[in-house]
This record gives structure tokens, C-alpha cells and sequence, in this order.
């Protein structure tokens, strides 16, 4: 070590003693498991999508003035269109890598949600949720709700037709909420939809700073108190409830970590450049009188359309007057509903097996099979209201009747999920009383020869592993390694 850095190193130990954060850090112990990989890959794609938005922030006009177009792009020459749609289509074709960028950042928004989803779901299906890390669940719930409002609110930047008509769904499930319907319509908006001038600079506040940087602030605080509790893992040789077997943070883990944040910044680039997104000069600027047969958002928005389409024309009254127009129910009360059950969910469970205690080893979805049928009935109703969001596309691809599509699903979205949370439960009850066998990779049984006279000869048995009294399989006796988290009581 050269004395320069040498001595920089002192003065800093002298002025901040940061010597000991930084060495418990750089020992931190990750678990090895492909899951965990799940929340690092939303991460890199937050990543992305900050450094890819500032670009587009810096040619994106929000201004909804009315000019001519007299751009490159020659089918929309002499339309009328706002500034800011125009910005987008100068942006697409006259910067130089603004198409590049503008798709590598609509890419990041879909993987960063998908990425989100996904995690929640290995963090239910494992039991990751419970105490002590209710409190990160609740948090990564959060920043699915800001993450899928930030995806809406960027595509709704753009002023064309597709993001015009999603703007106008939007403002009809805000007048349709009961008695604050108007004033939030009035609120977000400025006055009757469209809205006022000042509409799409507020949007775009809110899209590039507010949910930007209560992400960030949200992320840092998920991954502080993941540091503080320590991992979570699943069982295996060595790991207990009290501590973490895996590999260090330095070298190897950040290492392996920095070869992710590139290969999914390479992934989103592929995706940017190879394969086209939202090609807004093919639908035109928005215009209120105008409309398009169709068209879909983002994926993410797919399950609201669904529960808007399934919803039957009810709309209770009283005295003449509409309590609850039929937008509600689908574009509010549902995702509402969604995520008062996923928030609720810890506390449900704690109340019904009556278990308050620490949990720092995860549960194989077959070990509970009650908490794995209920995740996979709630699951898959989910996703049939979002599938029904294409039946659209269903009908035009395979010409089946859209109103029939409808009225199937309408029995279909109850029935289903309840036949998939059986078949889950029996599939999981099934496997829990394997003795603990992994159904690919463990087998037990007997090795046969045939002999000459077409008999059969015993070469060896091999017996099942040994098991724990709850059916995991019972790890060999070897010393636990890794970091062991501070002691602290068991009981809430």
C-alpha cells in the first residue's frame, strides 16, 4: 500500500472511525440461493431506470400547447399535436440514441415490477414474512403500489392516443370513488378532463422526482433493515434459526453481485434495441374525439382492465342518487382489496396458528400447505382477472365471443382459483409426507441386476434421509458456519 493512501486512510479513521462499519460489512453474510436474486435484479432495473430517465428528462417538454408537426417522421407531417407528444416523436427520431433509450426505459419500468412481483411471491410462498421481517413485507408492498403508479404515470407523459385513453380510464375510476370522487378528480387533474395546462408539468414532478425518490428512500431503508436483522435462509447443513450460511459480502459476494448489475443492464439494453415497445408514432397524438380498438397498457395495468371488463353493470342507489358507479369496483375497490389482504396477511396468519416467535429459517411451500394453497388460490384469482384483460385480443386473434368470454369468466374467476387451491393443498400434503425428499433431485429405493437365468439380484437399498418430528430432512452434524445475528426474545 503506497503511503499516500496509507495516510488518507488514517485521516479518515481519525476524523470518521468508519473502520469497523466498513469491516462488518465486507464480512456480511449473504445465503446462496437463486431467489434471493430476485430483489437485486429490481434493484439494477431501478438503477437503470433513474440513469435512463434523466436522459429523457432532458428533451421532454410537458406542455400540452397545440403546434404542426413538420418532424422526420412523414405519416404524422401537418398533424395537430401538443408539445409534449411532439417532444416524444423529436426525442424518438431526432436525438441520437433517444429510441435506444426511450425503449431500454420502458423495458426497466416492466422488469422492475415483474422483478417486484415476483420476490413478493418467493417471500409468501416461503414464510419470509414473518417476525421479525413483517415490516420489510409491508415495505416491498409499498413499493409495488408506488412502482406501479410511477409505470403509469411515465407512459401517461408521452400524450398519445394509448396514454390519453388510459388517462380518461384513470379519471373515471377517480370521479367514481364515493363522496371525495370529485374533489380528488379536481384535485389531480385541475378541472374537467383533460385537465388543466399545468397537468402534464405536474405529472411529470411527480413521475421524475416525488415516487423516484420515495423508491430510493423505501430501497435504503429494505436494505438496512435487511443488514440489521440479517438474511433470512432455507435449512440445510450448518443453518439454524441464529445464524446465516452463505458467502461473504468481500470479494466474492460483490463480485458476483456487479456481474449482475452489468448482465441485467445488458439484458435491458438487448431488449431496448432489438425489441420495440409502446412505438408511440403509431398511434398519434391523443385527441378527446378520438379512440382506438385494442389497445392494452403495460402488463401491469393488465389485471385493473380485467376487473373493469368483469365487473357487471351493477350500481347500488339510494333516493335516486348513485352511491358507487360501476368504475369503482373494478379500478378501486379491487386493488384496494388485493393489498389490504397482502398487508394484512402477517398479522392474519400470527392470529390463527397463534405463532409469535422469531423465524430466521424459511419454510418449503410443502411444509405448509394451508399457507401454500391460500397463496395459490389468492394467486391465480389475480391472475385470471389480469388474463381477461386480452380477451379483446382473444376475440380478434381466435374469434371467440367477447361477450361470452366475459360471462364464462365471471363464474370462472371464483370457481377456478378454488379448484387450484385443492390441487395445491393435496399436491403439498403429498409431498410433505415424501419424509422430506426433494421430488427431483432426492430418491430412495433399490438398486436390482438381472442375472443370466432372468432373475433378479440385490445390489443395495438406499433408504430415505433422516428426517425432523416437522419432515425436513435432518442435516449432518457439522459445526454451523457464518455470522449469527444478536440475541433477542423470542416472544412479541
Amino acid at each position: 500500500m503506497s503511503t499516500a493512501l496509507r495516510d488518507t486512510l488514517r485521516a479518515s479513521e481519525q476524523r470518521l472511525g468508519a473502520s469497523g462499519a466498513i469491516k462488518s460489512a465486507l464480512r456480511y453474510v449473504f445465503p446462496d440461493h437463486w431467489s434471493f436474486l430476485l430483489g437485486e435484479i429490481a434493484l439494477y432495473s431501478f438503477l437503470v431506470l433513474v440513469g435512463s430517465g434523466i436522459f429523457l428528462t432532458l428533451y421532454y417538454v410537458p406542455s400540452d400547447s397545440q403546434v404542426i408537426y413538420h418532424g422526420p417522421y412523414g405519416l404524422l407531417v401537418g398533424e395537430q399535436m401538443s408539445e409534449a407528444y411532439r417532444s416524444v416523436l423529436d426525442l424518438t427520431f431526432k436525438v441520437p440514441a433517444g429510441l435506444l433509450l426511450r425503449q431500454v426505459h420502458h423495458w426497466a419500468a416492466d422488469v422492475f415490477v415483474a422483478s417486484i412481483v415476483l420476490h413478493l411471491t418467493r417471500v409468501f410462498f416461503t414464510g419470509a414474512y414473518r417476525k421479525p421481517r413483517d415490516i420489510n413485507w409491508w415495505i416491498g408492498l409499498t413499493m409495488l403500489m408506488l412502482a406501479i403508479l410511477e409505470g403509469f404515470a411515465g407512459y401517461s407523459l408521452g400524450d398519445d392516443l394509448l396514454s390519453g385513453m388510459g388517462l380518461a380510464i384513470a379519471y373515471s375510476v377517480a370521479l367514481s370513488i364515493p363522496f371525495v370522487g370529485a374533489q380528488l378528480g379536481y384535485l389531480v387533474w385541475g378541472r374537467q378532463f383533460p385537465g388543466s395546462s399545468d397537468f402534464l408539468a405536474r405529472l411529470e414532478i411527480v413521475h421524475v422526482l416525488i415516487i423516484p425518490v420515495t423508491l430510493a428512500v423505501l430501497i435504503t431503508l429494505h436494505l438496512a433493515i435487511i443488514m440489521r436483522q440479517h438474511h433470512s435462509q432455507f435449512p440445510g447443513p450448518g443453518r439454524r434459526e441464529r445464524n446465516v450460511v452463505g458467502t461473504p459480502m468481500w470479494p466474492a459476494y460483490a463480485l458476483r453481485s456487479i456481474g449482475l448489475l452489468f448482465a441485467v443492464a445488458a439484458v435491458l439494453f438487448l431488449l431496448g434495441g432489438l425489441i420495440q415497445v409502446n412505438p408511440v408514432w403509431q398511434w398519434g397524438p391523443y385527441h378527446t374525439y378520438l379512440s382506438e380498438n385494442g389497445a392494452q397498457p403495460d402488463w401491469y395495468i393488465g389485471w385493473l382492465i380485467g376487473a373493469l371488463r368483469l365487473m357487471p353493470n351493477w350500481e347500488p342507489t339510494i333516493a335516486g342518487h348513485t352511491l358507487f358507479p360501476n368504475p369503482f369496483w373494478g379500478g378501486a375497490a379491487f386493488p384496494l382489496l388485493v393489498f389490504a389482504v397482502m398487508f394484512a396477511w402477517p398479522s392474519i396468519e400470527r392470529r390463527v396458528t397463534g405463532d409469535h416467535r422469531r423465524h430466521d429459517l424459511l419454510d418449503r411451500p410443502r411444509e405448509r400447505p394451508l399457507r401454500t394453497a391460500v397463496g395459490a388460490t389468492f394467486l391465480s384469482w389475480v391472475v385470471i382477472v389480469f388474463a381477461v384483460g386480452s380477451t379483446d385480443r382473444i376475440f380478434v386473434r381466435l374469434h371467440i365471443s367477447y361477450p361470452a368470454q366475459i360471462h364464462f369468466w365471471r363464474v370462472g374467476v371464483w370457481v377456478l382459483p378454488l379448484v387450484i387451491g385443492a390441487l395445491t393443498y393435496r399436491a403439498a400434503r403429498a409431498l410433505g409426507r415424501s419424509g422430506g425428499l426433494h421430488p427431483l433431485r432426492d430418491w430412495n429405493g433399490e438398486l436390482l441386476e438381472r442375472r443370466g437365468d432372468g432373475g433378479f439380484e440385490l445390489l443395495a437399498r438406499v433408504p430415505p434421509p433422516p428426517t425432523t418430528p416437522s419432515g425436513r430432512a435432518a442435516p449432518p452434524p457439522q459445526p454451523p458456519l457464518g455470522t449469527a445475528p444478536e440475541t433477542e426474545d423470542s416472544e412479541l
